[in-house]
C-alpha cells in the first residue's frame, strides 16, 4: 500500500461516546463538531437557550423525547486529523445498539455527570470496553453545576470501575463560580469567555501558573489558593501518565469541563487526538488483519428508513483495513458473492454525502437490498475471511404482537422484519406457525414504544402488544437435538428465530435448570452469535 494511503489511515481516529442517560453525551458530540467547523451553531438536546435539535438525533421520536435511541455516525476534520464519532444511545433500553457500536470503535470516551458520579449504565458499558480492551478516556461533565467533591469522583471511578486514573486537567471552582481548568501538562490556567451559552467557540485565555498576578486577576485569591492545595495533593497521589497503559485500557486519562458552556472541550479534544491510537489490527478467522493491507470491513449496524422519501435501508460498515474504492468489486463473505457496494456514503446524522473512497477507521453506509446481516464481513474479491461475530444479547421482555388491520399483512411483515434486522428488537415465531403469531423480544421496555411508533409512522401499520411473562431465553447449542422431543417444564415455550434456529423461553431461572437436567446432553447458551 502506498505511503499516501498509510498516512491517511494514520490520521484517522474512531471513537464511541458512552455514558449514562443525561450525562451530556450528545451535547459533547455537538461541541466537537463545533470545534471541527462541521456546524456553526451548536444545539443542545433540551434546546432551551437554542431551539435547535442536536445534529446526532435524527429520528422523530428522539426529537420528541429528548433522548437518543439509535447510534449515529459523524465525521469531521480537526487539526489535520480525520475523526469518526459513533454517538451511542445512553438510555439503558437501547444498550444493545451501544454494545454493537463499541465493536466498531478503536477507543471510547466516557462522559460522567459530576453531580452523580459513576452510574449503572456507565458500569455496564465500561465492562464491554474492558472485555474488548478498548482504551477509555474520561470526561467529567457539568462542572458548571453543583458537583460532588472532585477527589470523591475520582475515588468512585477507581473503586467502582476498577481502573487507575490520571488527571490531565483540573477544575478551578465547581458550580456557578466555575472559572475554567488547570492544564497539568502545560502548567497553566485556561479560562473561557463569551461562548454565548455554549453556541459559539468563545475566547480562550491560557496563563502560566508562574504569572501569579495575571492568574489572580482572572480567578481571584481564594480559588487560586484552593487550586494550589489541590495540585499539591494531586502531584502526590495520582497515577503517573503512561501512554502504553492508556492504550492497553488499564489507565484512563481524566478531563473536567462543561460541554454546555464549552469549558474544557477543546483541551480534551486536543489531548485525546494525541493519545488515542490510529486504526489497529483486528482478529479474523484466518488470523490478525493489518489495517495497511487490502480492503476489508464488517457490518455493525443496519438502519431502515433513514430517508422517509425513499424507504431505504442502510448497512453501516466499519472499514478495518485498506482503502475502499467505490468503483471496485468486493466479496460479501457470508453471502458468498462478489458485488459492488451501491451508493456508498458517509453520514453526518441525517445529512449524507456520497463517497468515492474511504480508509481504514472510517464508517460508511451502503444501500442494502436485504442481503446484509449484522456481523457480516466484506473484503477484497481475492480474499476470504470473516471477522469475529457480534454477540446477540438476550432479550429480557417479551410480547405477542397482533396487527389490528389484517389487510395490511404485507406492510406489517416488511416493517417488523426490517426493524428486527436493525437489531433493535428480536422476533420469534412458534415452532409450528408462520408469521401470523409473532413474539417480540427486547432488552428494554422502551423499545416496545419505539416499535409501535415506527410501525405506525413508517409503515402505516397499527399493532397491539400483549405482554408475556417470559424473562429468560436460551439458544440451543446442540445442532443434532430434535426440539420437538425436548421435555421441559410447563412454563417453557419452544420458538424459532428469523434464521430458523430453535430457542426456548422460560418464566424463571429454575425452569432453565430443570429443562437441562431432564434432557441429557442439552447445551443452552445465553448469547446467540450472528
Amino acid at each position: 500500500m502506498s505511503s499516501e494511503y498509510i498516512q491517511e489511515i494514520n490520521r484517522r481516529r474512531t471513537f464511541a461516546i458512552i455514558s449514562h442517560p443525561d450525562a451530556g453525551k450528545t451535547t459533547l458530540t455537538e461541541k466537537f463538531l463545533l470545534y471541527g467547523g462541521a456546524i456553526n451553531l451548536a444545539g443542545s438536546v433540551k434546546g432551551k437557550a437554542t431551539a435547535r435539535h442536536a445534529v446526532s438525533d435524527w429520528m422523530e421520536i428522539e426529537k420528541e423525547r429528548g433522548i437518543s435511541v439509535t447510534s449515529s455516525v459523524l465525521q469531521f476534520e480537526y487539526d489535520g486529523y480525520c475523526i469518526n464519532i459513533l454517538d451511542t444511545p445512553g438510555h439503558q433500553d437501547f444498550s444493545e445498539d451501544t454494545y454493537r457500536t463499541l465493536m466498531a470503535a478503536d477507543s471510547a470516551v466516557m462522559v460522567i455527570d459530576a453531580s452523580k458520579g459513576v452510574e449503572a449504565q456507565t458500569r455496564k458499558l465500561f465492562k464491554v470496553c474492558v472485555m474488548r480492551k478498548i482504551p477509555i478516556f474520561t470526561f467529567i461533565n457539568k462542572m458548571d453545576r453543583d458537583a460532588n467533591d472532585t477527589f470523591e469522583l475520582l475515588d468512585d471511578l477507581e473503586i467502582v470501575l476498577g481502573i487507575a486514573t490520571c488527571q490531565i486537567n483540573w477544575p478551578i471552582v465547581c458550580g456557578k463560580g466555575f472559572k475554567g481548568v488547570f492544564d497539568r501538562t502545560q502548567n497553566c490556567v485556561v479560562t473561557y469567555e463569551d461562548t454565548q451559552k455554549g453556541t459559539k467557540e468563545g475566547e480562550t485565555t491560557e496563563i502560566p501558573l508562574e504569572e501569579e498576578e495575571k492568574v489572580l486577576s482572572f480567578i481571584g485569591q481564594e480559588p487560586l489558593d484552593h487550586l494550589k492545595e489541590e495540585i499539591e495533593l494531586l502531584d502526590g497521589a495520582s497515577a503517573e501518565f503512561d501512554l502504553e497503559a492508556v492504550r492497553r485500557g488499564e489507565l484512563t486519562p481524566v478531563f473536567f469541563g462543561s460541554a454546555l458552556t464549552n469549558f474544557g472541550v477543546e483541551i480534551f479534544l486536543r489531548h485525546f487526538l494525541e493519545m488515542a491510537t490510529p486504526p489497529l489490527p483486528r482478529r479474523a478467522d484466518t488470523g490478525v488483519i493489518d489495517p495497511a493491507g487490502a480492503f476489508s470491513a464488517f457490518v455493525f449496524k443496519i438502519q431502515a428508513n433513514m430517508n422517509k422519501a425513499h424507504r431505504d435501508r442502510v448497512a453501516f460498515m466499519r472499514i478495518c483495513s485498506g482503502r475502499f474504492d467505490a468503483s471496485a468489486e468486493v466479496r460479501h463473505v457470508q453471502g458468498g458473492k462478489v458485488l459492488r457496494l451501491s451508493q456508498p456514503q458517509q453520514i453526518m446524522a441525517s445529512e449524507r454525502k456520497v463517497v468515492e473512497e474511504a480508509f481504514a477507521g472510517d464508517i460508511i453506509g451502503v444501500f442494502d437490498p436485504g442481503i446484509f446481516s449484522i456481523g457480516d464481513t466484506v473484503c477484497a474479491p481475492k480474499e476470504s475471511f470473516a471477522y469475529e461475530g457480534i454477540p446477540t444479547f438476550a432479550p429480557e421482555h417479551f410480547a405477542r404482537v397482533r396487527q389490528l388491520d389484517t389487510m395490511k399483512r404485507k406492510a406489517f411483515v416488511k416493517g417488523i422484519t426490517q426493524i428486527a434486522q436493525e437489531g433493535a428488537i428480536q422476533i420469534f415465531q412458534e415452532l409450528t406457525s408462520g408469521m401470523e403469531e409473532i413474539i417480540v423480544g427486547v432488552v428494554g421496555v422502551l423499545q416496545f414504544d419505539v416499535l409501535k411508533y415506527r410501525l405506525e409512522n413508517e409503515y402505516n401499520v397499527e399493532i397491539r402488544l400483549e405482554n408475556l411473562p417470559y424473562e429468560h431465553i436460551r439458544w440451543i447449542e446442540n445442532k443434532d437435538i430434535d426440539v420437538n422431543k425436548l421435555t421441559g417444564t410447563s412454563d417453557m415455550k419452544k420458538v424459532k428465530d428469523m434464521k430458523g434456529n430453535p430457542l426456548l423461553l422460560f418464566i424463571n431461572a429454575w425452569s432453565v435448570g430443570m429443562t437441562v437436567d431432564r434432557n441429557e446432553g442439552l447445551i443452552l447458551s445465553e448469547f446467540g452469535r450472528d
